[in-house]
């Protein structure tokens, strides 16, 4: 059975004048998705649009890994655009246009059961920058409490964390729920209340520009949560 998910992700995200909202959905739809699918190494495509957050689109690829991206193939496609896609691409139409690169962080691998699972029906991303004084620490504490500790929650399939190779902030987490609602839910929500390393509360806490998960659970991120728009068909 193919491959669905790999090590690798692609995601773009942007948002687009409502007078070419049309004619840019039905290019992905239609032309791009199966055109990016087309390329050895990509192995899922799906588009999401925000709930809460933004920008309002995003187009999420999983990659065999991030070396797929320097193939001949994928340079090829991207030396010769369609004359649609000259006309609808995000970095053309699009505002708050994002494209960015990221290598699976955790977990270390990835397993056959998430190697064949489908696209999610939702998910909740938060993108985040740490600190070098405390990187090690907080990834760790991240991997190994706090995923963990909202995987439990019903609804919730997975989490996972990447790194980017391109584009900031420098980590990714990406949930995947069963449905939109699961972040609203009283699970989710008491799921905040766990402790924290000392070097990581105290960096936390003090520092307005960071991620917030005090006793209050606020957070200072850039989240974004957002519902299935599309898939291809391949």
């Amino acid at each position: 059975m193919a491959k669905k998910k790999g090590t690798g992700l692609l995601m773009v995200w942007t948002d687009v004048p409502a007078d070419h909202e049309e004619e840019f959905n039905r290019w992905y739809n239609q032309e791009h998705l199966a055109e990016r699918l087309a390329i050895p190494g990509f192995l899922s495509a799906a588009r999401y649009e925000a709930l809460k957050g933004g920008p309002k689109h995003l187009a999420y690829y999983e990659l065999e890994s991030i070396e797929v991206l320097e193939s001949d193939a994928y340079k090829h496609v991207q030396a010769h655009p369609t004359e649609w896609t000259r006309r609808c691409s995000p970095n053309v139409l699009g505002t708050n246009f994002i494209r960015n690169v990221y290598t699976l962080l955790h977990p270390a691998a990835v397993t056959p059961d998430v190697a064949q699972s489908a696209m999610a029906p939702a998910l909740q991303i938060g993108r985040m920058d740490v600190p070098p004084d405390i990187d090690q620490e907080f990834n760790t504490w991240y991997n190994t409490i706090y995923v963990p500790n909202y995987e439990k929650v019903p609804g919730v399939i997975r989490g996972r964390r990447y790194r980017a190779v391109v584009g900031t902030p420098t980590y990714m987490t990406l949930y995947e729920f069963e449905h939109p609602q699961v972040s609203e839910s009283a699970a989710w929500q008491a799921s905040g209340t766990f402790r924290l390393s000392p070097i990581v509360y105290g960096h936390i806490c003090s520092t307005p520009q960071a991620l917030q998960v005090c006793g209050s659970r606020r957070f200072n991120s850039r989240r974004s949560g957002y519902t299935l728009a599309g898939r291809s068909a391949l």
